[in-house]
């Protein structure tokens, strides 16, 4: 038996913030933006509604798309580092909202990482059978932290969430095992503290670890899976920034048709931009039942790692 996506969900603030909105008080441009991040906007809350709400309708869309009920799931798993609250952890509160108050809830950080770990999880509970029903759940609200003031990081960062229904099934591939690591010498270059509580990045150099790092992860995922990059139909990473994305891609081989980018419209959401990202692909028609795809990300800690999963395998599903 063996772990697979079911179904996916996708929630964003209705609130849109362009470009040219930013350029009103920061010294920047569309332009500038563009060509350096290939972020043309992105969503952020504007108090109308708490993460969790944002998390709860990704959650339940998930549930909807899997064809499963609220009550079959026995384990929610929330990545986000921007929480409602700092205690209690979130995801108590979205498995009320979704109708699984009962399940096991909790809150995963590991930054922009957290939902490739999360997912591991996952597949490793159904696995072992600890859990028949996961749901693992990506939501940031980044604008909370990040410094409006300063033109490095406020392009950048935006809010939303993504979620996925993990379950069993007579799967050819499922999920496979992910390559995850971790290096905490590196922790000053990426990080908030608890006294200023705004994010703070040196980006030159989290760029060059961050290309290296998930292309590292990237082909020992593949190794691990038993596959080359030519068997791979979807390449999904971070979306950090373009320019991340396409230096990873090229490195790796991986053709331009092949690359998930959805950074233009909804910016770098952390946790949630892997799920988001796989959403979009499926609804634009790039990603369909099946496919092979190789996931990677990176994020704070250092946390970074890469994964080989069969999109929404059913041959065998179970109930």
């Amino acid at each position: 038996m063996k772990a697979g996506v079911l179904g996916i969900g996708a929630a964003l603030p209705e609130q849109i913030v362009t470009n040219f909105d930013l350029a009103k008080h920061l010294d920047t441009s569309d332009e500038w933006i563009m060509k350096r991040t290939g972020i043309r906007e992105r969503r952020l809350l504007n108090g109308s509604r708490t993460l969790a709400d944002l998390a709860s309708e990704a959650c339940t869309a998930a549930l909807v798309d899997a064809g499963r009920d609220a009550a079959d799931v026995d384990r929610v798993i929330v990545c986000s580092l921007t929480p409602d609250r700092l205690m209690p952890g979130m995801a108590p509160a979205v498995a009320e909202k979704i109708g699984c108050d009962l399940a096991g809830a909790v809150d995963m950080n590991a930054a922009c990482a957290g939902f490739l770990y999360a997912l591991d999880d996952a597949a490793a509970l159904v696995e072992s059978g600890r859990a028949k029903l996961v749901v693992v759940c990506g939501a940031e609200a980044l604008s909370r932290i990040t410094d409006h003031a300063d033109r490095g990081t406020a392009i950048l960062f935006a809010d939303g969430a993504g979620a996925v229904v993990v379950g069993p099934g007579e799967l050819d591939r499922g999920i496979s095992s992910f390559e995850l690591r971790s290096d905490g010498g590196h922790s000053d270059l990426l990080y908030v503290d608890n006294d200023e509580r705004v994010l703070r990045m040196e980006g030159r150099d989290v760029y060059r670890h961050a290309v290296t790092r998930m292309c590292e992860a990237t082909r020992a995922a593949l190794v691990r899976a038993e596959i080359g990059i030519d068997d791979v139909d979807v390449f999904v990473a971070h979306q950090a920034n373009a320019r991340i994305i396409e230096a990873v891609a090229r490195e790796l081989g991986v053709p331009d048709e092949k690359v998930i980018m959805n950074i233009e419209l909804v910016a770098n959401t952390s946790s949630a931009s892997i799920p988001l990202a796989l959403c979009q692909a499926e609804l634009d028609g790039q990603l369909k039942p099946g496919d092979t795809v190789a996931m990677a990300t990176f994020g704070a800690g250092f946390a970074w790692g890469a994964g080989v999963m069969s999109w929404k395998e059913r041959v065998g599903a179970t109930a």
